[in-house]
């Protein structure tokens, strides 16, 4: 049915300026045990030419009949008519919507510009859940541009029809390469002569090789100047399609001559093709003098699709890239892809070459390992060291089938194809910081506890995800040896730096800051017992030994006698090592000492202490 709600501006703008041709160009390609079938019918009760009616028929019908040891892998409906475009119409009963539609001109000398159509739409879904039946197309309605434009019937070019091409799959099939290309294209008066040149084709073997064609509007007594040719040779399908008059209503596939105003023909090919072709160049002409008038006459021919079907034993290498892994504090990264061989009719050589390139320079490069099957893959994996000249973000590009110049060592059946890329982001180098130092007193040799999470209070902990500490810069970025209790660190040597390694989203960032061990200072008891009861049986003196280490302690009797001299290494058990008393034990009473801890920041702590036997 015709879309009436078109806004009417939108009409407006096309009928002025007009709609320009799309060229044929490849739209579908099969690689395998791959051929196709079409049918299809005209809704032209005639041929145009040489008739009065100016109205098509409200559908027609055709059956399609695919041997049941074959697999229908796609379905194509084509419908084509004056006109705009009517972009949805009915199969089957169920409603069909174009997935495209194709427009093209034709300019009459009294009517002017002339519109034609063709739209398509995938119906793979339909035919398999269908069938072999019997197709009906109905609802394709061009009533509204054959009333408001008389010329259509005046130069009798009014027309409608349709095509469904359906690609099957069976095993007993060579390996075929089935290419299908689409558009619309015109012929006409004013145009007499179309080149078209089919890329995307490799021909391996021309054996059974095929060419057929959809085209619309070809009358069987228009055949003026009508050739159909293929790299130069014009090719003919007697006694249906003959040399001079290739677009003349016909269908090869059911040998009819009615398929009016419209043309669904295949050709064998296989002496116009050669072997490692990646080209064919189809040129269709029209126009001639006409003997009857002595006036030049032409057919007006409207290519709607082509279809190749050719022998292609080949590969098909593509790539992608799987994942891309990056760290903190590093250039390298790790790209994890795979190479498929999907859309080919032969196996990919083991040690087929990948080449690794970053901001367009070749950065490294690696093969396949193994032959790859058709349809098969294979995963790698590569580390990738990033120059220091490339920005931290980059373009990733990955080529198989690239000798690292760009150059290709396999022959594929498509060569442009084989790249994937994606930008990559490293991480930013961590922000280092420092923080004031962390000191905590001498326990003994220069060792302290400290509480290393007491540096948090100078860091803003929303900003991170977790803490840990590290006493090399080499743990922390390797992520190793953290230090397991920060509550109840001790450390050995002063000063002492201590990372802290600070995570976030992303990255982390690393703190760094020192622990320093400080002599603090000494706690002097008033009084001890030496009476070898194993409590307080020396002058214990509470942060001296093993800190103060060259200090000098003095006992002096009340009589200020010096009765005892010591040092880190001689601790006061209540016996004299000096004067008269040198070895005796000294009595019960009060002694006086000094005690000079030889330390720049400590003065001499000077006072007494009571001995009690």
């Amino acid at each position: 049915m015709l879309n009436k709600i078109l806004p009417i501006l939108f009409v407006l703008f096309f009928l002025h300026f007009g709609v320009k041709a799309q060229e044929i160009s490849i739209f579908q390609q099969f690689n395998g045990r791959f051929d196709y079938l079409a049918i299809g019918n005209t809704l032209n009760q005639a041929e145009n030419n040489g008739q009065s009616f100016c109205e098509i028929l409200p559908s027609s019908q055709a059956n399609l009949s695919v041997d049941n040891s074959s697999t229908v892998i796609a379905a194509y409906l084509y419908w084509a008519g004056s006109g705009l475009g009517d972009t949805e119409v009915s199969f089957n009963g169920t409603q069909i919507i174009a997935q495209e539609t194709f427009n093209t001109i034709s300019t009459n000398t009294t009517f002017g510009d002339l519109n034609y159509f063709a739209c398509y739409a995938d119906v793979t879904n339909q035919i398999l859940s269908e069938g072999n039946t019997t197709y009906t197309l109905s609802d394709l309605d061009i009533s509204e541009t054959l009333v408001n434009n008389p010329g259509h019937c005046a130069i009798r070019t009014n027309f409608a029809g349709w095509s469904l091409y359906v690609i099957f799959e069976n095993s007993a099939l060579p390996l075929n390469q089935v290419n299908l290309f689409h558009g619309l294209e015109i012929i006409d008066r004013n145009v007499n002569e179309k080149t078209i040149f089919l890329d995307n084709v490799n021909v391996l073997d021309n054996e059974d090789a095929k060419i057929g064609f959809l085209a619309w509007e070809g009358d069987n007594s228009l055949n003026f100047g009508e050739s159909l040719s293929i790299n130069g040779n014009v090719i003919s399908n007697p006694p249906l399609n003959l040399g001079d008059n290739a677009f003349n209503g016909t269908n090869t596939f059911t040998n009819s001559n009615t398929f009016y105003n419209g043309d669904l023909d295949v050709y064998s090919i296989e002496n116009n093709i050669a072997i490692g072709d990646t080209q064919v160049e189809i040129t269709l002409t029209t126009g001639d003098i006409n003997p009857n008038t002595g006036g030049f006459s032409a057919d007006l021919i409207i290519i709607n699709n082509i279809i190749t079907v050719l022998n292609s034993q080949l590969p098909d290498a593509t790539i992608t890239i799987d994942t891309v892994n990056i760290s903190c504090t590093s250039r390298e990264v790790t790209v994890n892809y795979t190479v498929f061989n999907t859309n080919s009719t032969d196996s990919l050589p083991a040690n087929t070459p990948i080449a690794f390139y970053v901001e367009g320079q070749l950065i490294t490069q690696t093969e396949t390992e193994n032959s790859i099957s058709i349809n098969g893959s294979e995963s790698g994996t590569i580390a990738i060291s990033i120059p220091t000249s490339t920005p931290d973000n980059f373009l990733l590009n990955i080529i198989v089938d690239d000798d690292g110049t760009g150059n290709s060592t396999v022959i594929e059946i498509i060569e442009t194809n084989n790249t994937d890329a994606i930008v990559v982001n490293l991480f930013p180098e961590p922000t280092i910081s420092n923080l004031s130092n962390l000191e905590s007193c001498d326990v003994g040799f220069n060792t302290a506890i400290f509480n290393l999470n007491d540096i948090l209070l100078e860091i803003d902990l929303t900003d991170f995800l977790s803490f840990s500490f590290f006493e090399t810069l080499e743990d922390l970025e390797q992520d190793t040896n953290s230090i397991i209790n920060p509550e109840n660190y001790q450390s050995l040597t002063t000063p002492q730096t201590i990372y802290l390694k600070a995570e976030k989203d992303s990255c982390f960032d690393i703190f760094i800051f020192q622990l320093n061990t400080e002599n603090c200072p000494p706690h002097i008891p008033e009084g001890f017992s030496p009476n070898n009861d194993g409590f307080n049986d020396f002058f214990n003196i509470q942060g001296l030994y093993t800190i103060f280490e060259k200090h000098e302690l003095l006992i002096y009797s009340r009589y200020g006698n010096l009765i005892f001299k010591g040092n880190d290494n001689l601790k006061w058990h209540g016996i004299s090592n000096h004067g008269i008393n040198k070895g005796k034990l000294m009595p019960t009473g009060t002694y006086f000492y000094v005690l000079n801890p030889n330390e720049p920041n400590f003065s001499k702590y000077i006072g007494w202490v009571y001995l009690n036997r």
